[in-house]
């Protein structure tokens, strides 16, 4: 015999009253029709099952949600104060955009002419960029020269030595950037004896670390506001997100 599960629930619960419904306290025969009555019953109602995975979905990105704003909370000096990070765009703009970036990664390079689109026909954008080579040696390397860069020439040298690491196609060698040096007018020698500093590997792992907490696994990666955004997104999606971060902040 075959029960509907309304009527097996409240045969259980009415047998019962005083207990909370237990299926362990059941004989293996009525558990067997009981889990043959919820099987029938879910057949015979899908949107159960599919407005169940809907709300656990909404559940689970709830938490994640909360997850990376506390993430963020936790780590916001070290995003957004950073000394040792570049600072470009509008150093009073609104809303903060911070990018994790790997020159050797094609997505990086993929979304710089768009972000700097972003930053330029917004105006009121502050722009952070950290240095985070994740992808071998030759990004390393290239971080390396990008952070000395700044270290010895200043802000407006680093943006230069940036948008030419994404922009050169050559493997980044010590003879590649030693002739990256020569275009750009910087003297090689002060130069490669400061990328192989101390001071240089320290702003490469202090990065590292918040990538770390922040659980960046790739680049690149963007902080706008409060969002965390991983991956490359087009402009419009960008735009988005700053609107968005915008209307957060109220």
């Amino acid at each position: 015999m075959r029960f509907a599960l309304p009527t097996l629930l409240s045969a259980a619960l009415l047998a019962a009253p005083a207990m909370a419904f237990d299926i362990t306290n059941m004989t293996e025969a009525e558990r067997t029709a009981f889990n043959q009555a919820v099987r029938d019953y879910l057949v015979a109602n899908p949107d159960v099952l599919i407005e169940s995975y809907a709300t656990l979905q909404r559940q689970e990105e709830a938490a994640k949600a909360d997850q990376e704003t506390q993430m963020l909370a936790d780590n916001h000096d070290s995003i957004f104060n950073d000394p040792n990070s570049w600072v470009g765009g509008n150093p009073e703009g609104d809303i903060t955009v911070v990018e994790f970036i790997d020159y050797r990664c094609g997505y990086c390079r993929k979304a710089w002419e768009e972000v700097d689109q972003l930053i330029r026909t917004d105006g009121n954008i502050r722009f952070v960029l950290k240095e985070f080579p994740i992808l071998g040696d030759q990004s390393v390397l290239a971080s390396r020269f990008a952070i000395a860069v700044r270290m010895l020439h200043g802000d407006e040298a680093y943006s230069k030595t940036h948008d030419a690491l994404l922009t050169m196609r050559a493997d980044t060698t010590p003879e590649t950037l030693t002739r990256l040096a020569g275009e750009l007018g910087f003297d090689p020698g002060p130069l490669a004896e400061k990328m192989n500093s101390d001071e240089v590997a320290a702003v490469i792992a202090a990065n590292h670390q918040l990538g770390n907490a922040l659980e960046v696994s790739g680049t690149p990666t963007f902080v706008v506001g409060g969002t965390l955004v991983r991956g490359y997104l087009p402009l419009e999606g960008m735009q988005q997100v700053v609107a968005e971060a915008r209307d957060k902040a109220g």
